[in-house]
């Protein structure tokens, strides 16, 4: 067996998610808002947000924008920039492993803050491409991602490891022939990558 590709999640792996639950309550409850509305228009705004059909200031505009604020746009995406954080033992091991074995992203994001995150956390550093939702069109755990980050990349699914800290799209991936690897902190991924063949001396 000889892999030949790493897939990288972002969110949750590399990095804090970006604008998941957690992040999205944070910044909502320190500008006070209410929840439950926030929540409501959050859910059918994000898949085009993250789809790549609806840019970040028209996200805003319809989840928190739609009528008058005492903040402007700006401060309230500088909040959401602001709650992304890296995870340093996690970067530190993708950076070592770059110079054995290439890699790429898959995930899902919106454009602005993909690109944000990518930017300000040096990831295109050691990541060759981007298959992020935001430029493919598709979402984990759509079996159509994995299989286009595979044909981009060039390389057979028993020859990838997708690496993710969801269950779901562990076993989305390995539904067209990846390996996977569910993320809990980087000593474990570095040991499953091990048994894989990937990292070792």
């Amino acid at each position: 067996m000889t892999i030949k590709a790493l897939f990288w999640d972002i969110g949750g792996v590399l990095l804090t998610n970006g604008w998941d639950r957690e992040q999205r309550a944070q910044v909502t409850a320190s500008f006070g808002l209410d929840a439950a509305e926030f929540t409501e228009r959050h859910k059918l705004a994000a898949p085009e947000l993250e789809l790549g059909r609806m840019t970040l200031a028209e996200y805003m505009d319809q989840t928190v924008f739609y009528e008058p604020r005492d903040f402007s746009p700006a401060e309230f995406r500088a909040a959401m920039e602001a709650v992304s954080r890296p995870y340093p033992d996690s970067l530190a091991l993708a950076r070592e492993l770059s110079a054995q074995i290439r890699m790429y992203s898959l995930n899902n994001e919106g454009r602005d803050l993909n690109e944000y995150r990518i930017a300000t956390c040096g990831l295109q550093e050691f990541l060759l491409a981007f298959f992020s939702s935001c430029y493919l069109g598709v979402l984990k755990p759509s079996p159509a991602i994995y299989r286009l980050g595979l044909s981009f990349a060039g390389v057979r699914p028993d020859e990838a490891v997708m690496i993710d800290d969801r269950a779901q799209n562990v076993q989305a991936a390995r539904s067209v022939g990846m390996h996977a690897v569910q993320f809990r902190d980087a000593a474990g991924l570095r040991q499953d990558l091990a048994a894989l063949g990937v990292g070792q001396p």
